[in-house]
């Protein structure tokens, strides 16, 4: 069984979670802390990012990317569809929103909200910082109107089908939900396609995640949010 270097939190790390899990596939969870670079951590990665796989013999698949590659090469299932959609629009759209909710939407929000709330408390840094969740808080806003624009026509992120784009923006706004930075009374159609994915069998073990000395949100664990 492989087992995956992760923070409960790690918005990466969750996605990786979901994704195995959708596949049926077992895995063994250890957490580190990237922040504080957990020795067992850069003795594997160097880097000391989160998540990292280690399966028996197998090099430690590091990198989101390269950890996407690796999950849907090894264990995509040929009897049911996999997160992958089929035809080049279909995977160029998905792709699209892959970088937007790992890179832009992750850089604009989510890592500001982690490292104030969790990466500091880690470390023990002080207090999270006020202003940088201001900034956070702004930019979700606007996010969720484009994520909600996209869901006013489509059943899932990317279009009909359910995509790897729809795991990698729900583990975002788990982390924050977790953390009770999301207001689902204003968020729409955003509120409708989460609800449908929350439900989900995949889900069930991220929903019962908790961090010591930091309560999920009231609603977190509650698929009737």
């Amino acid at each position: 069984m492989p087992t995956l270097l992760q923070h409960r939190l790690d918005p990466n790390s969750r996605f990786i979670r979901l994704i195995l899990n959708e596949y049926g596939v077992g895995v063994d969870l250890e957490d580190v802390s990237h922040w504080r670079r957990d020795a067992r951590l850069t003795d594997i990665n160097p880097a000391a990012t989160v998540p990292t796989l280690i399966e028996n013999d197998l090099p430690a698949i590091i990198g989101i990317s390269a950890l996407l590659h690796f999950v849907e090469e090894r264990y995509a299932p040929s009897k049911i569809a996999g997160l992958m959609p089929v035809g080049a629009s279909a995977q160029a759209e998905m792709w699209r929103l892959l970088d937007w909710v790992l890179m832009k939407f992750n850089d604009e929000v989510t890592r500001y909200v982690l490292e104030e709330k969790i990466g500091k408390r880690e470390l023990k840094h002080g207090t999270p910082d006020a202003s940088a969740l201001r900034v956070a808080k702004a930019n979700l806003a606007e996010h969720m109107q484009y994520f909600t624009y996209l869901l006013a026509t489509r059943h899932w992120l990317g279009g009909e089908e359910m995509t790897l784009a729809d795991f990698a923006l729900a583990a975002q706004l788990s982390s924050l939900d977790y953390l009770g930075n999301i207001n689902w009374d204003n968020s729409g159609d955003v509120k409708l396609w989460y609800a449908r994915i929350k439900s989900r069998p995949a889900f069930r073990s991220l929903l019962g995640d908790r961090v010591a000395g930091m309560p999920a949100a009231a609603s977190y664990a509650d698929l009737d949010f």
